[in-house]
């Protein structure tokens, strides 16, 4: 519950800001570690993303972020790109894997400007291979996002139907020395969601999904020639990437609870003429990369991330800054209602 949420964090003593767009919908933003927490539909309570159980109350929650763990709230949030530089210290080896707390949590501070806020991240991150401390400024605001069915016929009988979204505007800049080091990096955006629901990713042309992490049954993965369909349900931890000059930039995630059916969209600009730089592990000349998801059903919980990924600026590419723009649809209604509308936003055949 939203109102619940709220109060818990600012028990915590990580209290958030609301945002909230004409239409009503609101995003939950919590500046400890740059995130969007929630995302509410008008008066309504109901969380679209997935947050840590922790958060339940305000005892787990301060026992939560007093630990010297990863703080994964949930919800939207965004990391830096190959994932080989910032999160295995030790690469080659994947032994170890480590969120750089300048990074996330980091220490985003709430700049108020034009009516709005911005969160701003100021930080050295070290890359693995090379073990350069790259200076950076990252920061994210928001716009609001109107439903983009909102003028299509046959949309106005549906008007019981939930519906919250919000623009994402992502900067990132290389400072100080670090515009003239010998490094690329690019944004990386996750979406953490319930688990347990089905990732539709339309292709302009029958592509095979790349498995990143653990393995993925033909079962729970469908590829067809215009739409690739992950049913996220497994246990452990997977991850898969599609390729850029395959994806369009629209990807969702449809999951049920109770009676009612959710669909999340992330629409992002997908530029395959740009330096996609994540790579799977064992293959690190293997770029080109724009779209992945990761399932987990284990200790580090239950849910389901969409990723998109941003061309990198720095070494080769001329640019030391960039500015990326996303947005995020989200509806919930009967299963028959949504599938109408992932038919309409994702792929005919939902």
């Amino acid at each position: 519950m939203r109102e619940e949420l709220v109060e818990t964090l600012r028990q915590a003593g990580k209290p958030a800001e609301a945002f909230q767009s004409p239409d009503g919908s609101t995003a939950l933003i919590l500046p400890h570690g740059g995130r969007i927490l929630g995302l509410f539909s008008p008066g309504s309570q109901d969380n679209f993303y997935w947050t840590h159980p922790a958060l339940d109350s305000p005892e787990t929650a301060q026992a939560f972020y007093a630990g010297e763990q990863w703080h994964n709230s949930g919800g939207d949030r965004t990391w830096l790109a190959p994932e080989i530089d910032f999160f295995f210290p030790d690469f080659p080896s994947l032994d170890r894997y480590w969120q750089q707390r300048e990074l996330d949590p980091g220490h985003y501070q709430v700049v108020r400007k034009d009516g709005g806020l911005e969160l701003v991240n100021e930080f050295s991150a070290t890359v693995s291979r090379t073990k350069q401390q790259v200076a950076m400024r990252l920061s994210k605001a928001l716009d609001p996002a109107p439903n983009p069915l909102r003028y299509e016929p046959g949309f106005k009988e549906m008007q019981n139907v939930e519906y919250a979204g919000y623009t994402l505007h992502t900067r990132l800049e290389l400072i100080g020395k670090s515009k003239d080091d010998a490094v690329r990096v690019g944004l990386w955006n996750l979406l953490q969601m319930p688990h347990g629901g089905d990732l539709w990713v339309p292709t302009y042309h029958r592509t095979e999904a790349r498995v990143i992490m653990g393995s993925v049954s033909s079962e729970d993965l469908v590829v067809t020639d215009h739409f690739l369909r992950y049913k996220m349900r497994a246990a452990g931890e997977h991850k898969i990437g599609i390729r850029g000059v395959a994806t369009t930039g629209r990807v969702g995630y449809v999951y049920e609870t109770g009676s009612h059916c959710m669909l999340i969209v992330r629409n992002f600009f997908v530029n395959p003429s740009g330096e996609y730089v994540d790579v799977p592990w064992n293959e690190i000349a293997n770029q080109g990369f724009s779209t992945q998801a990761c399932n987990i059903h284990s200790q580090l919980g239950r849910f389901s991330e969409l990723e998109y990924h941003v061309p990198a600026i720095g070494s080769g590419t001329g640019l030391h800054r960039c500015h990326d723009v996303s947005q995020v649809w989200a509806y919930r209604g009967s299963r028959k209602q949504i599938q109408r509308v992932t038919s309409s936003l994702l792929a005919p055949e939902a």
